[in-house]
């Protein structure tokens, strides 16, 4: 770890300033931070004022504030990047202010170390270890914090990084007899009904208990938050405890040796049976042995299951086995052709098994894409490039007179393209301004080259004056305000431009361009709509603050799903698996094939670093598992599921089933039922947790520099589309329609149905004033005089004693939420029918599925436009009747109506003269009878001042 580039900025700048550092808070006897646990240390700065230099009396320094880093915020060597960070306050009257700049990076290196400590003695029955150790690389983790006194560093070496759990494929001796067996995984369906073990992490804060579940070797685990609550020690409970665990026969094949004569053997395993379910003792899995060429039985092992072992991670893999190959019925016929052994693993296990994501499963046709996986999204940078100015550019001379050419500059990264506007030309020369910011979306690993093109766009046809060529990774990254130095490039001649050779022309000079180019590391890269995000986290992990819970899905399985495919016979079928989307992560399920009621299963976890975020659970279809079938069919929907996190409570378990709905041209259709079970473990009122609703949603480069909403719509869909080109390059790979159904990349596309939805949301969300003005309309027409009496009473006490009315109205807010505590949602909400206006004509959502252009015939489409025209009409007039009251209220001092302006200064005039001499309370309480005055004091016409009102002058008239 090196800490460089200590600087201060106050708003006072402070002199003869020393930092104290203290790295860590950890028992003596815990090792020093590893990749795994780094993120789990801490970094405590403390800024003094050193009074020795000052006048010499030496008594004691002179606390300046304190800042906290978290080991999640540390970044490699090279990345790095100075962040500013405000100093903490010991109190909340402490008069501390400012800031401090860290550059924080860290470094491993591989050392020779010669004293080792030495191997503990091997156990009974076990080898001692062939390795020499001291010709043994060991990684250190070197830590260095540079400051005025010199550097300390402390040491720590580690073991190399542990091999998969999985045994890599072994070669046999050559031999022409013993031709080599690929290493295969195999597990078939044994019993549902057997629970496991694994090890967890139990925390606790106060009173409240939060269990962590740890899966071995897992990236994405969830680990346990330190520094906020105790840990106790680890205790043996079911990691899956949202899930049903699940027993498979696992059956690894590593190779074979000593076989007859043969070309290409291969591996067949069978069973007495295709149905899973749970067989007698008697009950034996049969491996043998073929010839591809010639299909002829080399041998065959018979397994009992009752001998087979239970493996219970994290229990280390089970020693593969010589045995000895038997001969069949095949092998009858041709004596001595069975010969040789084979080495196998054979275990139970269940989903949790380390082999059980690259496992091949007994029933699936097309191995690769029936595997669960978890797929990470790239990292997307937001690249901004400000085009400034150009200079002598080499323009056509065969100008119109008196004409000023029009230059722009093109910008192009991939798919993307922008243009700058018009330049300005200064002094009837050759140098051309813009100062103008093109902002594109750049993807990790930063392979691509940024494009720039001046163009003369005076005439019909564009002129190519130069063109540059800049590579993405050589630009500078920041991740907050600084200054970013910008340069001169100069042209090169138009011509081929992928080439970078410039043409006929190429290499040669044709001005200069000068911009400033940076990567920005400070904002958030929006792929997903903005209602439905999961994370709103910077590019740059400087930035990146703790986690503040964990969020556990367990996908238990699907009901009644319809059929999605016929097989041979006009049979349906469904071949059914689950995406789930949260943050960086995605995660993939194994495909059930042919089955309407699968069961998968699995349980996935993600790191929370923002409760107001959404999970997003789509099942779809598999066409990409038949090894014939072309890889242009995509997957089709069955439905979607959105759980948002904040509507979960602390530590408690949801297990709830949710209706897969899919909208289609013809309407409405349910598809069938998916079973999840959802936990969000953190600690209940967690500080940080609390804290986050005070926050800004977004990170504070939007804020300072707000991207436009356009703007940031186009930039969102670009980032969809390299998510969707990302994980298309994965193994196996997401389709771009299963990223687009889970990004909600049509999200803002034009729809009636979605029209009619929002308006109805609008008036859902004003009824609590309908509902109040309707109740303040029965009390003043004395519908229930026992009520109304109470609330002249009430109005009374408020007038009489002002100081009442705050609290008295806060105290009306804290009833009803209490009140409404009764009728509090019991489960997360899931897609609404009624809401989404799903059961709507269907004319209405053919539009909605229509291509832009439409491909209608043309008596369709002016139907269309039509009842478009219909609603924008109901739309104008309503934004007219706003526009008029607007205008109605302006015009009441602006004198267009000389007389109603007269009279409403001199109504104003008598107001005041009467609030002067009569006491305000007597006002208030005159008015408020007055307008709680029983219907027989009433006249049926409208009052005075709403006439009034009604009269004053608009610029409707002005209108054409």
């Amino acid at each position: 770890m090196s800490l460089q580039n200590l600087t201060v900025k106050k708003n006072e700048p402070p002199q003869n300033t020393e930092t104290s550092i203290q790295y860590g808070k950890r028992p003596s006897s815990s090792p020093f931070p590893t990749q795994s646990n780094m993120e789990f240390e801490e970094l405590e700065i403390e800024v003094f004022n050193d009074k020795k230099f000052c006048n010499g009396s030496g008594r004691k320094n002179h606390f300046l504030g304190r800042v906290k880093v978290y080991g999640s915020q540390f970044s490699k060597r090279g990345d790095e990047g100075i962040v500013y960070f405000p100093l903490e306050k010991k109190s909340v009257f402490s008069w501390i202010r400012g800031e401090i700049g860290l550059r924080i990076c860290y470094y491993d290196e591989l050392l020779e170390d010669d004293k080792q400590q030495p191997p503990p003695p091997p156990e009974k029955d076990e080898p001692p270890p062939q390795q020499d150790p001291k010709n043994t690389p060991c990684r250190h983790r070197v830590v260095v914090i540079e400051e005025s006194p010199p550097p300390v560093v402390h040491v720590h070496s580690e073991p190399p990084p542990q091999q998969s759990q999985v045994p890599l494929p072994e070669e046999p001796p050559p031999s022409h007899n013993a031709p080599p067996l690929h290493s295969m995984e195999t597990h078939t369906h044994y019993h549902p009904e057997v629970r496991m073990m694994q090890t967890t992490r139990v925390v606790s804060g106060g009173n409240n208990r939060v269990k962590t579940l740890r899966r071995p070797n897992e990236e994405f685990s969830p680990k346990v938050i330190s520094g906020r609550f105790k840990s106790e020690p680890t205790e043996r409970i079911h990691p899956y405890d949202l899930v049903e665990p699940m027993q498979y026969l696992f059956i690894r094949i590593v190779k074979a040796r000593g076989l007859s004569q043969n070309e290409s053997p291969f591996i067949k395993l069978r069973t007495s049976t295709h149905f899973v379910r749970s067989k007698p003792a008697s009950y034996r899995p049969e491996i043998s042995v073929w010839d591809s060429q010639s299909e002829q039985f080399l041998g065959g092992v018979c397994l009992d299951l009752s001998d087979v072992p239970v493996r219970d991670p994290p229990d280390s893999p089970l020693a593969p086995q010589w045995y000895r190959l038997e001969s069949g019925a095949a092998a009858n016929q041709n004596p001595g052709s069975v010969t040789g052994e084979i080495q196998l693993c054979v275990w139970i296990g269940t989903q949790a098994d380390d082999a059980f994501p690259e496992a091949w499963s007994s029933d699936a046709p097309y191995v690769a894409h029936t595997r669960s996986k978890v797929y990470q999204s790239p990292k997307l940078w937001y690249l901004r490039v400000t085009v400034i100015e150009a200079q002598d550019l080499r323009m056509a001379s065969n100008l119109p007179p008196l004409t000023a050419p029009e230059i722009r500059v093109k910008a192009q990264l991939g798919f993307q393209s922008a243009r700058t506007r018009r330049g300005s030309m200064n002094n009837q020369s050759t140098s051309f301004q813009w100062i103008e910011d093109l902002v594109f979306v750049a993807g990790e690993p930063l392979e691509e080259s940024l494009i720039l093109l001046v163009e003369d766009r005076t005439n019909s046809e564009a002129l190519l004056l130069g063109h540059i060529m800049i590579p993405v990774s050589s630009i500078d990254q920041r991740i907050d305000e600084r200054h970013v130095a910008s340069k001169w490039f100069a042209l090169e001649g138009g011509g081929d431009i992928g080439g970078g050779g410039g043409g006929a022309n190429g290499g040669s000079y044709r001005g200069r361009i000068h911009l400033r180019l940076c990567l920005e590391g400070g904002y958030h890269v929006l792929d997903e709509a903005a209602h439905v995000c999961s994370d709103f986290r910077p590019t740059a992990k400087q930035l990146w603050k703790p986690a503040i819970g964990v969020l556990e899905l367990g996908i238990l399985g699907a009901r009644g799903l319809l059929p999605m495919k016929t097989k041979g016979g006009g049979k349906g079928s469904t071949d059914a698996y689950c995406v789930a989307k949260y943050g960086k992560k995605w995660v993939r399920t194994r495909t059930i094939t042919d089955s309407f009621d699968p069961r998968w299963n699995e349980q996935y976890t993600w790191q929370v670093y923002d409760p107001c975020t959404v999970l997003t659970i789509g099942v779809f279809d598999n066409w990409h598992m038949f090894g014939d079938m072309s890889d242009d069919k995509p997957d089709c929907r069955i439905g979607k599921v959105r759980i948002r996190v904040s509507t979960l409570e602390s530590n408690k378990v949801y297990t709830n089933s949710y209706p897969l709905l899919v909208l289609l041209r013809t309407g409405l259709k349910k598809m069938g039922e998916i079973e999840l079970a959802v936990r969000f473990a953190c600690p209940s009122l967690l500080p940080d947790t609390c804290a986050a609703y005070g926050q800004p949603l977004l990170p504070k480069m939007h804020y300072l520099r707000p991207l436009g909403v356009a703007q940031q719509e186009a930039l969102r869909g670009a980032a969809t589309k390299m998510v969707s080109l990302w994980l298309a390059r994965s193994e196996p790979p997401l389709g771009p329609e299963v990223v687009r159904y889970m990004l909600d990349a049509d999200s803002h596309t034009w729809s009636m149905r979605k029209s009619k939805a929002n308006w109805f949301r609008i008036v859902a969300v004003l009824a609590w004033v309908v509902g109040l003005a309707k109740w303040l309309d029965d009390i003043r027409r004395w519908r229930n005089r026992v009520t109304t009496v109470l609330v002249h009473f009430l109005y009374l006490v408020l007038v009489w004693y002002p100081d009442l009315a705050v609290p008295t109205g806060f105290l009306y807010v804290i009833l009803i939420g209490v009140w409404y505590y009764r009728f509090r949602p019991k489960i997360p909400a899931g897609m609404d029918i009624r809401l989404s206006q799903a059961e709507t004509d269907p004319d209405e959502l053919d539009e909605e599925f229509d291509t832009i252009p439409s491909m209608k015939p043309p008596e369709i489409i002016r139907a269309r436009y039509d009842r478009l025209r219909m609603l924008a009409a109901r739309v104008q007039t309503v934004l007219g009747d706003l526009a008029t009251q607007g205008e109605r209220v302006q015009a009441l001092v602006s004198w267009r109506d000389p007389r109603a302006t007269k009279l409403f200064i001199g109504v104003c005039l008598a107001i005041t003269l009467i609030l002067y001499v009569v006491p305000p309370k007597m006002v208030a309480v005159a008015l408020g009878f007055y307008y709680l005055r029983h219907p027989m004091f009433r006249g049926p016409m409208p009052p005075a001042s709403l006439n009034f009102f009604r009269r004053l002058p608009s610029l409707s008239d002005r209108l054409m």
